[in-house]
């Protein structure tokens, strides 16, 4: 039985896809530095053409890239069925330090410490940025329910900011289980608060 035919949309998504996913896999791997457009190219089986098609430079293709891992993560976040009464909370922290701390990590480092002095890539990259924070907070809100919205939004930052220290950690090779000490000590915290 022949394969249905693909529209051309679906191509183009297909393909889109292909160089997103080669990208993000490159910056794990390689680093920003070490990151090529005609790596990417070859690990997705595409010519330099499709990439220039649908990317027109470096930066907005890292960029995309970083914005594609941060949708697909989130989803599966939104995806995720919470359990209800205490444990939601320490749950909830619990996926997103999964979330901070994986490929989308790695791959963000990469990106801002290169967006550091690249001005272009820097363009592209703060508004992804302000974006995740804005799917953070909603999904932080969601989790904890009404409060006071000022209190929400100061411990969030503070959750994604260590969870930020705590993920390069574990890129330079720091210590499980200090990390793991530091992680149950914040959400006891957070429930502490929470709670009175």
């Amino acid at each position: 039985m022949a394969a249905p035919h693909r529209t051309q949309q679906e191509r183009s998504s297909r393909t889109r896809a292909r160089l997103l996913e080669a990208t993000v896999e490159c910056l794990v791997e390689r680093g920003y530095a070490g990151t090529t457009v005609a790596e990417i190219c070859q690990r997705a089986g595409l010519s330099r053409g499709a990439q220039q098609h649908h990317f027109t430079t470096k930066a907005e293709l890292m960029t995309r890239a970083l914005e594609h891992l941060f949708t697909r993560l989130a989803d599966e976040i939104v995806a995720t069925r919470l359990p209800t009464g205490p444990d939601r909370l320490e749950k909830g922290i619990d996926l997103l330090w999964e979330a901070y701390s994986g490929t989308l990590s790695t791959a963000a480092v990469e990106l801002w410490v290169a967006a550091r002095t690249d001005e272009e890539l820097r363009g592209h990259l703060l508004p992804v940025d302000r974006a995740l924070g804005h799917a953070t907070l909603e999904f932080y809100r969601r989790l904890v329910g009404d409060g006071d919205a000022a209190e929400l939004e100061t411990v969030l930052l503070l959750t994604v900011n260590l969870f930020r220290g705590l993920a390069l950690d574990a890129m330079i090779g720091g210590d499980d289980g200090r990390r793991a000490a530091l992680l149950a000590e914040w959400k006891a915290l957070v429930l502490r608060r929470r709670a009175g």
